[in-house]
């Protein structure tokens, strides 16, 4: 199974570089399975990959990131009019002339976006503008839920593909026989999707990482996701095993920062625990960029 669509928004601990081990460790019995989940969305590389293979007839995707669920809502209903935002913003941007310039429209559309005063197909166009021009394609907030990543003194950068807009749009307005959309699109946390997963459900659970580095971040919201939130995410790994449905959950291996750190060995020893390969591109350091060991966590063995 090859991806047919690649994510446009560039996602720290996005999973286009793990994508080959995760198809290849997916239930067995996948085609039989009628409904995917994802709690993290995210980028929606998992998610798209799946869903242009037509892997299954219902899928619900979810993020807390009210801001990022607003995008694909947009994406699916107002796809021309996100790209007209995008072309003006695209051509306004590249029409200054020196850094300067560019920093100081950048910040500007920081302090537009944090604001939250424009229409939803605006602060989906600021989304992905700022995605494309800020420091290492990060998205973090302070604890105001403010959109604090710094300029990332980009020239000349693409902002966005208006294929790869169009291709994603097409997905999220797949309908079945119905005439019914196959994908929904939720903003909650994920403790509150737990009615849309059975017996016959696939789960992938791609939470905010475990920093593996010191002074890593994963401050996706302003909420955070700590070691606590990792531990109720265990428990509600648990209780969706419960109910007969097959899950993957991928994170950071905390051995790479310390080799006797056990926590999700220990966390999830119920379960089957796989370190695989990815390549990892987002880090202040130059050095800290390659191939590292991650985690992929299933109730099922391959």
């Amino acid at each position: 199974m090859e991806s047919k669509i690649k994510p446009f928004l560039k996602w720290a601990g996005g999973k286009t570089q793990l994508l080959q081990q995760i198809i290849e460790n997916l239930p067995e019995n996948i085609e039989q399975i009628r409904k995917y989940v994802e709690p993290f969305v995210g980028a929606g590389a998992v998610f798209l990959c799946l869903a242009s293979n037509n892997c299954f007839d219902e899928y619900i995707i979810n993020d807390i990131n009210h801001k990022l669920i607003n995008l694909y809502i947009v994406m699916r209903d107002n796809c021309d009019e996100l790209i007209e935002e995008l072309r003006i913003l695209k051509e306004l941007y590249l029409s200054l002339e020196s850094i300067e310039k560019k920093e100081e429209f950048y910040y500007k559309i920081r302090d537009e976006f944090n604001e939250e005063n424009s229409n939803s197909i605006r602060m989906g166009a600021l989304f992905v503008f700022l995605n494309k021009t800020c420091f290492n394609g990060l998205y973090r907030e302070n604890s105001k839920g403010k959109f604090n990543v710094p300029f990332g003194k980009h020239i000349s950068p693409g902002i966005y593909q208006e294929n790869e807009i169009r291709d994603i749009s097409q997905v999220l307005n797949t309908k079945n026989s119905n005439g019914e959309l196959k994908v929904k699109i939720l903003n909650t946390s994920f403790e509150n999707i737990n009615e849309y997963i059975d017996n016959n459900t696939f789960v992938y659970f791609d939470p905010p990482y475990r920093p593996v580095t010191l002074g890593g971040f994963n401050s996706y919201s302003k909420s955070g996701f700590n070691d606590d939130s990792q531990i109720k995410l265990r428990d509600f790994y648990d209780d969706m095993d419960k109910k007969g449905a097959k899950l993957m959950l991928s994170n950071s291996d905390p051995r790479i920062l310390d080799k006797d750190d056990d926590f999700f060995d220990l966390l999830y020893k119920k379960f089957s625990i796989k370190r695989v390969r990815a390549s990892r591109m987002i880090n202040s350091k130059g050095s800290g960029r390659g191939a590292i060991s991650e985690l992929l966590i299933t109730n099922y063995d391959k």
